[in-house]
């Protein structure tokens, strides 16, 4: 057995020790249910731990990562966790939060080919295509990856408001809200890019679905 692999073994054992030290019941009221009020969809960046960032505990994030935070209308896996955070759970707030210094959006700037990700980077190329005259137009490589990165959060969450799941949501009367975040691996903070959408009345038209 590793070193690593016993020390995070041993590390679980202290987490149980120290959360039972604090409420000898925690874990039993813990496995009674979850009712979380956000979904928190975001990248797979190991470095980058949602409950951590935002101080929440156990049961309070519902939680879905992928490369480059991405909400791929195809993607059954995002779609179903979507779907049962909404429909089920009722959380009341959805947040994409991408980073600073994301790979798959750094990947998305060049041609390289990596392998099978090249597919999955292919929706965050799209983003820069729409976006290109705004982004070709930055000269420093690293202000134009930081708003490519913003952006990229800003489609996000207008897809997700796309969706059958959210706008089928707001027409039942359901509070839902959707909103776009950057984390600074640097710093530490979350920046709100003030993209907050809580109704399908901020989507053109031709995305409003009819029930």
């Amino acid at each position: 057995m590793s070193d690593f692999y016993k020390k995070i073994l041993d590390n679980n054992k202290q987490w149980v020790e120290q959360s039972l030290a604090l409420d000898p019941n925690y874990f039993e009221h813990l496995a009674q249910g979850q009712t979380p009020p956000l979904l928190w969809i975001g990248c797979s960046d190991s470095r980058v731990p949602a409950n951590e960032i935002i101080g929440a505990k156990p049961g309070e994030v519902f939680v879905h990562r992928n490369i480059a935070n991405m909400v791929v209308h195809s993607d059954m896996n995002m779609l179903s966790v979507l779907d049962y955070a909404v429909s089920v759970l009722k959380v009341k707030h959805v947040i994409v939060c991408g980073h600073y210094g994301c790979g798959g959006i750094k990947a998305a700037m060049g041609n390289q080919s990596i392998g099978l990700i090249d597919n999955w980077i292919r929706h965050i190329k799209d983003v820069y295509r729409l976006h290109h005259t705004y982004l070709d137009s930055i000269i420093n490589e690293e202000d134009r990856f930081n708003a490519f990165v913003e952006l990229n959060v800003k489609e996000q969450v207008y897809d997700l408001a796309k969706t059958s799941i959210v706008q089928e949501a707001w027409k039942k009367g359901q509070n839902v809200t959707l909103h776009g975040w950057v984390y600074g691996l640097n710093s530490g903070y979350v920046t709100d890019l003030n993209v907050n959408i809580s109704s399908e009345k901020d989507l053109d038209l031709v995305y409003q679905l009819k029930f």
